[in-house]
């Protein structure tokens, strides 16, 4: 209990899902920013658009107000600033008989993620941008500590974008972009974490174009620094994602985002495996094809996303088309469809070179003596892994949930989900709690 309260004393703490990220030295971003660039990337809850981006990426913004200086520091080659994050997931089920012959599960809280972040800038008075990030993580399934979000981000104003070179996200898919604390579900669906890896090192392009209004992110990355690691599924891959917003509007509080993605990599040892679980992270994998043979992956998918004030529309769709003679060359597909609503005037800032959402900032917080801010969502997820030689399974879920932010750093996440799993020819339907 002590360390808990700790841990709250400097972090953030979701609960249901418990998810604890600290706050930043207040005022400075991790490049060490400009007024101005601060102002538009701060965790102001009336921000609905934001412009700027560092090496960090989606992991951490810049704070509101300059409350700390303990976890900073501000030299004349390089600043840097600490943060941490926290999350604790617990759940229960509900299984019918045809469930329990499939898959064996037993509610328990499990931890899921717990994180050391570190960011700033380097050569801050030089003309040219160039920011750091470290991410270390203890993954609690294996009992280790791995690098995250870690590298540098160097600006290239005339190539119209930033180039990242170190660990990262691919870019493939908007949620998937968006760091696992700051979405609007408890879990990704099961067709993205079936599909694409968390993590990869490589290369990543990422620009817009403020005319037409048009972003994208390329990226090439191998498994020379990461094979062996449990993210580390492919050898070699390319990814390109391309978006256009024919309605950004900050006065209005309005975005329409519509994107295409692509994707070309080459497995591991020409071995590949699919395998999800069902949207609840102490669950076992409710989804799974096995490993089998295959030379390369493509892959293509929408997304589409509408913000009209507080309300969120969205959906992500994909296919893989596998190379693999052996088992008839498979195609699997899946995606979601999320609706979601915030009470108490918050909204999520959209980040327009990132090409994403940012997380829910209260405008009264609890701690202040406010509500917090209240998010209602619903979400339908749908995820077909069989395909002529592999039997994965095919898994549709309903999630309605409710999450509560605190303040700008703690949020508590209450879900329920209804699934329905067919595999090993049964259909068995289970209740997550």
């Amino acid at each position: 209990m002590k360390t808990l309260l700790l841990l709250l004393a400097v972090t953030t703490f979701i609960g249901g899902q418990i998810t604890a990220q600290q706050t930043p030295a207040q005022g400075s971003n991790p490049g060490g920013s400009t007024a101005q660039e601060n102002q538009s990337t701060s965790q102001d809850p009336n921000l609905t658009v934001e412009d700027t981006i560092d090496a960090t990426e989606s992991e951490e913004p810049p704070p509101q107000r300059k409350l700390t200086h303990f976890n900073e520091y501000e030299g004349p080659y390089f600043t840097g600033r600490f943060g941490a994050g926290f999350l604790v997931d617990m759940a229960a089920y509900a299984q019918d008989d045809d469930s329990k012959r499939q898959i064996t599960v037993h509610p328990e809280p499990r931890l899921r993620d717990f994180r050391f972040i570190l960011g700033g800038k380097i050569l801050p008075r030089g003309k040219r941008k160039i920011t750091w990030s470290l991410g270390i993580m203890y993954d609690g399934p294996n009992h280790q500590w791995l690098f995250r979000q870690t590298g540098v981000m160097i600006e290239a104003p005339k190539l119209w974008g930033n180039f990242f070179i170190g660990r990262t996200k691919e870019g493939f898919s908007l949620n998937k972009v968006m760091t696992g604390y700051d979405g609007w579900t408890m879990e990704r669906s099961t067709m993205s974490d079936a599909s694409i890896p968390i993590l990869a090192d490589g290369i990543k392009w990422l620009g817009y174009l403020p005319k037409p209004k048009i972003l994208w992110n390329a990226g090439y990355f191998n498994d020379f620094a990461s094979k062996g690691q449990s993210f580390s599924t492919y050898s070699s891959q390319a990814v390109l994602r391309l978006a256009w917003l024919p309605i950004l509007s900050e006065k209005e509080n309005k975005v329409l985002h519509l994107g295409v993605n692509l994707r070309f990599g080459k497995p591991v040892d020409d071995k590949l495996r699919l395998r999800s679980r069902p949207e609840t992270f102490p669950a076992p994998y409710f989804l799974d094809t096995g490993s089998f043979p295959s030379t390369s992956t493509r892959m293509l998918g929408y997304e589409v996303y509408y913000r009209p004030q507080r309300w969120l529309f969205g959906s992500e769709f994909w296919w893989v088309k596998v190379s693999s003679p052996t088992t008839n060359n498979p195609v699997v597909h899946g995606g979601d469809f999320v609706a979601t609503y915030l009470f108490n005037d918050a909204t999520r800032a959209y980040n327009t070179i990132g090409g994403y959402f940012r997380p829910v900032y209260p405008k009264r917080p609890v701690f202040q003596g406010g509500p917090g801010a209240w998010e209602a969502v619903l979400r339908y997820s749908y995820t077909d892994l069989n395909s002529k030689g592999i039997k994965g399974g095919t898994f549709a879920r309903i999630t309605p949930m409710v999450n509560w932010y605190l303040s700008n750093n703690v949020r508590l996440e209450l879900a329920y989900g209804y699934g329905r799993l067919n595999r090993f020819d049964l259909i068995g339907n289970t209740q997550f709690f």
